[in-house]
């Protein structure tokens, strides 16, 4: 097989095939040494703007990314009570915790606090008087409304989360009142999200909040620009040197001479690039005797491991063993339900005589894989993971 470049270099292409030779598919592969390069990359190109690295645990939960990533001074951002067991489990201390999810409970957030968690997200009053009881002297950060960056994001997150620019300014003086420390705003301009003039928009708007409420006496410190690094799939994407580099240039525009803390949640930039899936090829067929395009089932679809190929928003470098002619192909998962269908409209060209038994290596595959995977959904077990 042609060693997969940009993805690989040859000798980390000959372990990954040997160690996928000793397992049976599906599973995931992860390379550990990947994500260690990817964090310490942009650790170093946020260091001009001592941006500190909260890791979106959601992406790839698995205990030795976890351990590792502390190991490397990461902090972590958390959306439930389960991601709280597993970080302070590896290890993680509370300090370097925050609870990430604006949506929770009472009792998760009294979970949280009684841990030793104290900074917390918010967009809504409910959840601001639930903090205040359960948190109390806790900072809160509010997360806003970015709805501009729609468009251009794989993943768009304006819709379910956050809050205007309004309510984030009565939210934060609410917090003042209720004996919560007002600390930041935090927002994210969506998932895989290449056009980096996005946090321009973003940050002008958060440093309009922190002017408005600098005259009310709160002096806010934190701002938390959220995730939405790209990863390379098929199509190149900015490096994470522009994407610092950009974003401390908007940064200074904004805030001029009151620089702010800043955060980020990365997950998928730092997980996506280590991790490939080893799947078996079930079942290759025609729906007609005059229908030249063939559907290719795989023992991994979109409940087993492939979630964000739904809208085939996500669309995967794949490799086969076999080389020669290709034909387009539409690609569906095993089960039996009419959604599992991964790509039909990108038509992915693979070998005119692949067949059942022969292997898919579907690289750029560690986010969003494992911890999206479904339990036993029509008895398929959830994905196996193995590193290397």
């Amino acid at each position: 097989m042609i060693t997969p470049s940009p993805y690989f270099d040859a000798p980390l292409w000959a372990r990954i095939l040997e160690l996928a030779n000793q397992y049976q598919p599906p599973f995931l592969l992860v390379h550990l040494d990947t994500i260690k390069t990817q964090y310490l990359a942009m650790q170093a190109a946020f260091a001009p703007w001592q941006g500190q690295i909260f890791y979106a645990l959601k992406a790839n939960p698995m205990p030795p990314v976890v351990k590792l990533l502390h190991e490397l001074g990461s902090s972590f951002e958390l959306a439930s009570g389960y991601e709280l067991d597993l970080a302070l489990h590896c290890g993680v201390p509370a300090t370097k915790l925050c609870f990430g999810n604006t949506i929770k409970k009472k009792s998760d957030i009294a979970k949280f606090y009684a841990a030793g968690v104290r900074l917390f997200a918010t967009d809504s009053e409910e959840d601001l008087y639930k903090l205040a009881e359960a948190a109390p002297g806790a900072n809160i950060y509010v997360r806003i409304l970015v709805r501009d960056s729609e468009a251009t994001a794989a993943w768009p997150l304006a819709r379910k989360f956050g809050c205007d620019s309004t309510l984030a300014i009565e939210l934060l003086r609410l917090a003042h009142r209720l004996g919560l420390p007002a600390y930041g705003i935090s927002f994210h301009v969506g998932s895989q999200q290449s056009n980096i003039p996005a946090w321009k928009i973003a940050l002008q708007q958060t440093a309009d909040l922190f002017a408005t409420l600098a005259h009310d006496g709160i002096t806010l410190q934190l701002v938390n620009i959220g995730g939405g690094f790209s990863s390379r799939y098929l199509t190149e994407v900015p490096t994470i040197e522009t994407y610092a580099t950009h974003i401390g240039h908007y940064l200074h525009e904004s805030f001029r001479h009151s620089f702010p803390q800043l955060m980020m949640e990365p997950g998928r930039y730092l997980v996506a690039p280590a991790g490939v899936i080893v799947s078996e090829v079930m079942l290759v067929s025609r729906k007609s005797n005059h229908d030249r395009t063939r559907w290719v089932y795989t023992d991994i679809g979109v409940f087993g491991g492939l979630t964000e190929a739904l809208g085939e928003a996500t669309r995967y470098p794949i490799l086969t063993e076999r080389e020669g002619p290709t034909e387009e192909v539409i690609l569906a998962g095993p089960t039996c339900d009419g959604r599992d269908i991964m790509y039909e409209q990108h038509r992915y060209a693979l070998p005119a005589d692949l067949q059942a038994g022969d292997r898919l290596y579907w690289l750029i595959a560690g986010a969003y894989t494992t911890s999206c995977s479904c339990v036993s959904y029509n008895g398929f077990p959830p994905l196996a993971v193995y590193f290397l």
